[in-house]
């Protein structure tokens, strides 16, 4: 649908119209339009589904009750919100339509958008935090990382987000251009709210992972170094916990690499003077919203357990008895 201007309607989106001062979806959607809405609807199915997946595989499987486990179960939940909440709401108003006639659905959805958003990174940070006493400390991490340690940083990943999210709307976060002057509650909102909720702990967890990365070139000189056979036992292991680490740091990477272009242009965009075209922001929205989509696909690649499980799944073996109790690698 191509754009058109008469006196009373104007198409400025592939998929809405603005009429008599108010922002609707078009009555005649183009091929264009209705093909971008299957594709968003897949989108949020595979979301759903994948996550699903990997909460079934973490909370039926008993070998997989681990602490580092629990807070990928944590991340799983907030990306599956995405697709079961935040998906349909972006699809039925959208960050164009929001932005010419905001509504209490829009805060509703940015308020989703931003909590998920920052429930996902707190959850890992976490998981660096997690992963940082797994290798740099292996010899106190059962001590120090447990079951109710876990159970503390979810909740307070949980928690922050939900004040974090609330408290943009309420402060009045703008995903808009200011026309004139821009108030600073606006200013203050789009540029604390973002270094609290992703810059800061984007910060915090390249830190963890660049620590990381050096002792565990240390551990792998080391055990170059050492022919001795009563070392491969910790030589496996500690294989094991620098792979699982590489697994989660390419997860923290996709994530980064998905959420960064948008939150740049959200803490700049009130005080540019041309605003980038809808379009950019619209994209780079669904850029951020499809990484809930990717992480399960990171796992199926890189973890065996989630292949295992996802056999089971699809065979139909988790029904057959004591099949929480099989062994997945």
């Amino acid at each position: 649908m191509g754009p058109e201007v008469n006196a009373s309607r104007t198409a400025i989106h592939l998929c809405y119209e603005s009429y008599d001062s108010s922002y609707k979806f078009t009555s005649n959607p183009s091929f264009i339009c209705v093909a971008l809405y299957v594709f968003l609807g897949l989108l949020s199915l595979i979301t759903v589904c994948g996550n699903l997946l990997v909460l079934t595989s973490i909370i039926y499987f008993k070998q997989l009750h681990t602490p580092t486990n629990y807070l990928i179960l944590s991340l799983a939940v907030a990306d599956l919100l995405v697709g079961v909440v935040v998906f349909p709401f972006s699809m039925a108003f959208t960050v164009t339509s929001c932005m010419h006639y905001e509504s209490l659905f829009c805060k509703i959805r940015d308020s989703f958008d931003v909590t998920m958003c920052t429930s996902s990174i707190l959850n890992l940070c976490c998981i660096s935090i997690d992963r940082y006493h797994a290798v740099c400390e292996p010899l106190t991490y059962r001590t120090k990382i447990n079951a109710r340690v876990t159970g503390v940083m979810i909740l307070f990943s949980w928690g922050v987000s939900l004040l974090i999210g609330v408290g943009i709307i309420v402060a009045g976060f703008s995903q808009g251009a200011c026309e004139d002057t821009c108030s600073i509650d606006i200013i203050v909102a789009n540029t604390t709210g973002p270094v609290f909720s992703f810059y800061l702990p984007a910060v915090i967890m390249l830190c963890i992972y660049f620590k990381i990365f050096l002792v565990a070139q240390r551990q792998l000189n080391s055990i170059q170094s050492t022919n001795g056979q009563s070392m491969k036992s910790g030589a496996t292991a500690s294989r094991m916990e620098r792979k699982a680490t590489k697994t989660l740091a390419i997860v923290m990477g996709v994530f980064l690499l998905c959420l960064t272009p948008y939150f740049i242009c959200v803490v700049f965009q009130p005080l540019y003077y041309d605003p980038p075209p809808l379009p950019v922001i619209e994209t780079l929205n669904w850029l951020t919203l499809s990484n809930s989509m990717l992480n399960p696909l990171i796992y199926a690649f890189f973890y065996s357990w989630f292949r295992s499980a996802f056999r089971a799944v699809v065979s139909g073996k988790i029904f057959h008895s004591d099949s929480a109790n099989s062994r997945l690698f």
